[in-house]
């Protein structure tokens, strides 16, 4: 669906819980498009079809959390926050104040708090490989043998993850904990955006896409990650289990490169550039080069 229909899909749910959509303003168009209203300081999600249990769910963390005392995005103050437009799940939320994405010290501190809560009833188990055989089946601008290598992977992956290491105990986690997903407001406060892979998991998978933007890319110095795993408590880049979870990291990133990919041919040489680090042609970790997508 191109932006000018799912900008529809939006207006079209703004109207069915009675707001006015005249100032709609287009956040993130994506996997999910995400619009404010900032006459009512309200944002829009649209998500894609199919979504729909995963929608609702999202809402029901965001009241567990703040019920729990953890500062996270919150649902808008409608009598209805949640409706179905055409085949799109839409719901509502409170438009953040002023934020920036969260320093990796605020993002450690942040985690600690939500994985020392009691995991909520309706929290399901992690799946660190969703949509990953969907993304490899839509990479029509990858080669046959590089799509072949990663399906391979992604059952070496699954193999392993069957025989992981214990570590941490399990309890409620992000899921994909990074300083897009959780901000700073301009008042101090350390919030968690995009509640979608919220779950029951390893504290560990959090801990990881921190770690990796050290040990992997070389996004962040030593010295940053030092301080990411001093306010957390816990170094996961010291754990045995630490390489299985990281190869999973990468190899979700790489997925969705090569899915944007087909959609996007510029976005083809970033995609490569993955797909050829995790097959070896780029030589050992750090690998430069690695970008982030919007």
């Amino acid at each position: 669906m191109n932006h000018e229909d799912l900008e529809a899909v939006a207006r079209n749910a703004c109207s069915a819980v009675g707001l006015n959509s005249s100032d709609l303003k287009p956040i993130k168009v994506a996997e999910n498009a995400i619009y404010r209203l900032p006459s009512s300081a309200i944002v829009v999600r649209v998500a894609k079809p199919g979504q729909e249990a995963a929608a609702e769910r999202e809402l029901l963390i965001a009241g567990w959390l703040r019920r729990s005392g953890v500062p996270a995005v919150e649902p808008a103050d409608l009598a209805t926050t949640f409706v179905q437009q055409g085949d799109h799940p839409v719901s509502f939320w409170k438009e953040l104040p002023g934020h920036r994405g969260a320093t990796a010290p605020e993002i450690a501190r942040a985690l600690r708090v939500l994985h020392r809560l009691e995991p909520a009833e309706f929290l399901p188990d992690v799946d660190p490989f969703v949509r990953l055989d969907q993304r490899v089946d839509a990479a029509s601008a990858t080669s046959p043998a590089d799509r072949d290598w990663l399906r391979r992977h992604l059952a070496e992956l699954r193999d392993r993850w069957a025989d992981r290491t214990n570590g941490l105990p399990w309890g409620p986690i992000h899921g994909d904990a990074w300083e897009g997903n959780v901000v700073t407001t301009t008042d101090g406060t350390t919030l968690f955006l995009d509640l979608e892979r919220t779950s029951v998991g390893p504290p560990e998978w959090d801990l990881t896409s921190t770690a990796i933007k050290h040990s992997s890319f070389g996004w962040i110095t030593r010295e940053q990650y030092a301080g990411f795993a001093q306010a957390y408590g816990h170094d996961v880049e010291t754990w045995p289990g630490f390489p299985l979870l990281r190869d999973i990291r990468e190899m979700r990133m790489t997925c969705m490169a090569v899915q944007a990919a087909a959609r996007d041919s510029t976005r083809a040489p970033q995609a490569q550039l993955r797909v050829d680090s995790l097959r070896g042609r780029r030589g050992p970790r750090p690998w430069s080069g690695w970008e982030a997508m919007p």
